[in-house]
């Protein structure tokens, strides 16, 4: 039997990406129920009015049913990021839930850079089958999107302690592979923002997200018991990087 080609190969890791990153509505949503019935144990009030919130949860599994089945993906995908963008919004300024700074650039850098992704998905990347020309102009928006997440982790890791000593904590050299994070993160960042190079930078962000992922969120305990963020918090942190890690396979292969 044939090994498969490049191009198969290539090919099979855009569809893993746009897999991942169309089924990412259905885990948000999730954790986040999951996440106020955790609240509720302790009386702790959502992020989003009630009301508000279950037409919320029903546009954001309308849109990712529909990117699912592969139906008008591109409109759906817009659809999902204006979604998420009004949803962090209102979030953000409803102030029912405080969380540290700290916590804020992480989840809010998240969302934006998922918001991205779903730009990136609706420009055509990632399609098998492209029967119209890619919009780059929402690609490019949705790089952009990306690279100021970068910039947040650089700043994370720079001046947030609890990143910090996360990583300090959990991966091996210390200071030195801290710093040296810091330096490709923010080149990384770079190309995401001018627009150059970016199918080399999402292939190096494709293999250091994962073990960040691996290493970094999913150790659980260390979030939720040292830092206190709440388990599904960080579930739902978690889910949001391997949305992101599903966008940088796509711009990695068919960037």
């Amino acid at each position: 039997m044939a090994a498969p080609s490049r191009r198969e190969v290539l090919r099979l890791l855009a569809q893993l990406g746009a897999f991942i990153l169309t089924r990412f509505g259905f885990w948000n949503c999730f954790s986040m129920l999951m996440l106020f019935a955790e609240r509720a144990d302790v009386k702790r009030k959502p992020d989003i009015q009630v009301p508000y919130l279950y037409v919320d949860m029903g546009a954001a599994v309308l849109c990712a049913s529909f990117m699912s089945f592969g139906v008008k993906r591109r409109w759906f995908a817009l659809f999902a990021a204006v979604q998420l963008a009004f949803s962090t919004y209102v979030s953000y300024v409803g102030g029912h839930v405080h969380y540290g700074d700290w916590l804020k650039v992480r989840m809010y850098s998240r969302a934006m850079a998922v918001i991205g992704g779903f730009l990136v998905l609706a420009s055509g990347a990632g399609e098998v089958y492209r029967q119209k020309p890619r919009t780059r102009s929402l690609q490019s928006t949705g790089q952009v999107f990306l690279g100021i997440y970068l910039i947040c982790l650089v700043y994370s890791l720079q001046h947030s302690q609890e990143d910090r000593l996360a990583y300090l904590d959990h991966i091996p050299g210390g200071e030195v592979t801290v710093q040296l994070l810091v330096v490709v993160f923010g080149v990384l960042a770079l190309s995401f923002l001018s627009g150059y190079y970016v199918q080399l930078a999402s292939q190096i962000l494709a293999i250091i997200l994962p073990l960040v992922i691996l290493f970094i969120d999913g150790n659980v305990g260390h979030w939720h018991r040292t830092r206190r963020v709440e388990f599904w918090n960080q579930m739902k942190l978690i889910g949001q990087n391997v949305a992101i890690f599903g966008t940088v396979l796509i711009l990695a292969t068919d960037g």
